[in-house]
Formats: structure tokens, sequence, C-alpha cells
């Protein structure tokens, strides 16, 4: 048995695929439509070096524990608990107090983090708005895996709170990106220049940024 499997019936599969989530561990076997799934199975079992030598590259779990330094915009936060006087979680300078049962730190700690990131983004996708002259509606904090913001046509923009993880000039050129979807819905040279335009810079480096090291994002606060 693999630990984490998730089977697949992919309509266009063609054959059996082993693939890692590099946001997760998870293993995900892809299998044509009628496959047989206990051959799959079997196929899979006698992968197990190579899904083991897969996972030793994964980045490591950096879970919200006392004195773990995390990521914060352009810095780290060291987590200091428990904190005299404090019951929730405060930051001070590049610390984060935090009061409460350790029982539940992580919870509370992931709980600022979604706030800061709602505020900060809030605020960002304001002032890029308004640079582009158009509306958003709402400003929404989510943890999706696949993306790390997206634009409705209701002019709902929704973004991963991990964001705030990341430096902040990857954070906010993520945020004119999605700011540029409210004047066309496309990933056309039209909507290159405008986010080029509201960001001030070649977004290009911030792209790349979050395609070789979003997935370690995913992993902090993972015990």
């Amino acid at each position: 048995m693999i630990e984490g499997l998730e089977v697949i019936r992919h309509p266009r599969a063609r054959r059996m695929r082993l693939a890692i989530d590099p946001r997760d561990g998870k293993v995900r076997l892809t299998i044509p439509p009628r496959a047989s799934l206990a051959k799959a199975m079997q196929w899979a079992g006698e992968q197990q070096g190579w899904i083991a030598a897969q996972r030793k590259r994964l980045p490591g779990s950096r879970p919200f524990v006392p004195d773990a330094r995390i990521p914060f915009e352009d810095g780290e936060l060291t987590i200091v608990w428990p904190a005299p006087g404090v019951r929730g979680v405060r930051r001070v300078g590049d610390q984060l107090l935090c009061g409460g049962t350790e029982e539940g730190l992580s919870r509370r700690i992931e709980r600022w983090l979604r706030a800061e990131a709602l505020r900060i983004l809030s605020e960002e996708t304001a002032q890029y708005a308004a640079l582009a002259g158009v509306r958003v509606t709402k400003v929404a904090i989510g943890d999706a895996r696949s993306r790390w913001g997206s634009c409705a046509s209701t002019g709902v923009i929704r973004y991963s709170w991990r964001l705030v993880l990341a430096p902040s000039a990857v954070r906010r050129a993520t945020v004119a990106h999605e700011v540029a979807h409210r004047i066309h819905m496309h990933h056309g040279p039209d909507f290159h220049a405008l986010v080029e335009q509201l960001y001030g810079a070649d977004p290009t480096p911030h792209r790349h940024w979050l395609r070789r090291h979003g997935a370690a994002l995913h992993w902090v606060g993972r015990a």
C-alpha cells in the first residue's frame, strides 16, 4: 500500500503514469479509462523505490512550533511561545509573540497569517485597481494548490494566503497580474503589457520565482 496514493482515470490517458505533487507529497497514479485497477496498483507498488527517491527531494515541512522561523514578506519571523501577557498572536519586529495553549498554536498562527494576507493584498489590489481604472468588487483569501490568484468576471479576486510568505516583489507582481485580468481576461500580448505597466517593471522573474520556490510555501505550517 502506498501512503497518500490518489488514482485518477483520465479520459485521454494512454498509459499509466505516476507523479509526486511537490506541494503535499501525494502520489497520483493516472491510468487510462479502461485500464485494470488491480494491474495499475501492482505496477505502482513496484515503483516504491522511485517514489521514495522523489519524496526525498521534496521541501521539508516547516511546522508552526515554538522557536521556528517562518518566511514572511522579505524576511523571517520567529515564533515566540509562550509570550507573557499575550493572549492571541502579535507581531513585534521580527518576532511573532503567541499566547494561548500549545495545542492551538498552529491554528492561531495560520489565522493571523491569513488576516495579514487579506489586509496586505486588499490594500495592494486597491492600489493597482486605481492605476488601471477598474473596480474590484471583493478580495478573498484561500489556500488553493493549483494557482496563486484568480479573477472572476464578477470582479472578485481571490489569492492564496501563502503569498505573504513570498518576497513582497513576487506578491505585488501577482496582484498586478490579477488586476490586469479586470481588463483582459486572457494571457495575450495586451494583457502582459498591462501587467508590466501596472507593476512598473518586468514581472517575468517573479513568475519564475514562484515556479521554482512556490511548492516550498505549501510546506510552511505543515507538521
